[in-house]
């Protein structure tokens, strides 16, 4: 039986070995951390309903095992500057419900048991560091790690991440921009017994914050808070974990500057491959060897998957025509998840007087007239509808 290799064990590459195998495939995937590394952190939170789906259709069965472990929460808030302008709260969904929150460690972790049932080989400690399309044999792709081992397959799928070394080793360039500042991200464990409600909540120009805008979200065990900082903001002053600590309480009360779990900063990438395969038609990029967008509206991991189902599909079917659809659909809909998140991020931090003016005459509105509360909530994630329905459902 011939081999596809996939490269990178995040959640898109687990994805993706595991779309592999439901179409009878063999998969070896190559993982440059050892195995049992310890990850930290929630990174990606959200896991949509429409992934739920994929990932279902992949491995029966994997959908309720990962939403009986996470959050779906019911209500929704947002403020500005300390007064509420929207709340909803929602039934309890029938089925797949609309999202479920935990860490992408209990993703992964979730993943990685289903590959390893699946029949997923893995090789841990496999940094690769070279790419030839075409060796020989011909009509393969052979991947050297820094050892010097080397393994082939049919086709390779690139799920290397951010920095992707099979990326950079094909030439492919990342095209697109970069916003000014940054934000911090915190995962806080509850405090037994004085869990804060099961809702999200989104602060405009939080007053006890300086005006800065920050965000609660739940996941199993604890909960994530995000905090956007502005231009001229130091990373020392709100992004170490001491900072954490002296601005923590003021964001979700006290007693939680002692249960941080994990603190990073992001800078705002909006970026997309210039082609999501290689002339040959061998290699395959997916996920954030593909794209990168800010995490508001969760469209990383989401369109990863998306990415990871559809470049199975492609591998499976064979033919260079396939690989290529894969390749201009999927970039179809990262250049529309990057120019929704660009939404997302002029609303986010508007450096126009316009928006800032219209978010509060919606805020003065809101009692009044619900749907400028609905806009002030919806507009941070920016649009999720309005792509290809051909290029990945929402993602």
């Amino acid at each position: 039986m011939s081999r596809v290799l996939v490269v990178g064990a995040g959640p898109v590459g687990l994805s993706a070995a595991l779309a592999l195998r439901a179409k009878n495939l063999k998969v070896t995937l190559l993982e440059a951390d050892p195995e049992g590394r310890q990850r930290s952190g929630s990174r990606a939170l959200f896991v949509h309903r429409e992934t739920l789906e994929l990932l279902n259709g992949m491995r029966p069965g994997l959908a309720a095992e990962i939403t009986g472990y996470g959050q779906t929460w019911h209500t929704k808030r947002t403020l500005y500057r300390g007064r509420e302008v929207y709340a909803r709260t929602f039934p309890p969904p029938t089925g797949i419900p609309p999202f479920t929150s935990l860490r992408q460690v209990d993703t992964e972790r979730f993943l990685l048991a289903a590959c390893e049932e699946a029949g997923v080989e893995f090789v841990w400690g496999a940094r690769i560091a070279g790419v030839r399309v075409n060796p020989d044999p011909p009509d393969h792709v052979a991947l050297t790690d820094d050892d010097g081992r080397v393994w082939t397959g049919t086709h390779a799928v690139a799920a290397d991440g951010a920095r992707s070394t099979v990326r950079r080793e094909l030439g492919i360039a990342m095209e697109g921009t970069h916003g000014d500042g940054f934000h911090v991200v915190v995962d806080v464990a509850d405090i037994p017994g004085a869990e804060l409600p099961l809702e999200r909540v989104f602060h405009y120009e939080h007053p006890e914050l300086g005006g800065r805008s920050v965000m609660r979200v739940p996941f199993t065990g604890g909960f994530q808070v995000d905090l956007q900082c502005r231009d001229d903001d130091r990373q020392e002053e709100y992004g170490t974990e001491e900072a954490v600590r002296r601005w923590l309480p003021a964001a979700v009360g006290d007693g939680y500057d002692e249960r941080i779990l994990w603190v990073s900063t992001y800078r705002f990438l909006r970026k997309v491959a210039a082609s999501y395969t290689d002339p040959d038609r061998r290699v395959l990029l997916v996920g954030e060897a593909a794209h990168l967008f800010p995490p508001f509206g969760a469209r990383g991991m989401n369109s990863g998957i998306a990415d990871a189902a559809a470049a199975a599909e492609a591998v499976a079917t064979g033919t260079p025509d396939a690989i290529a659809s894969f390749a201009e659909l999927r970039r179809q809909a990262g250049l529309f998840n990057s120019a929704a998140a660009g939404t997302a991020l002029d609303h986010l931090r508007p450096h126009r007087r316009i928006v800032r003016v219209k978010q509060r005459a919606a805020a003065a509105l809101a009692p009044v007239v619900p749907r400028c509360g609905a806009w002030l909530e919806n507009a941070p994630y920016g649009p999720r509808h309005g792509s290809a329905a051909a290029a990945g459902r929402t993602y």
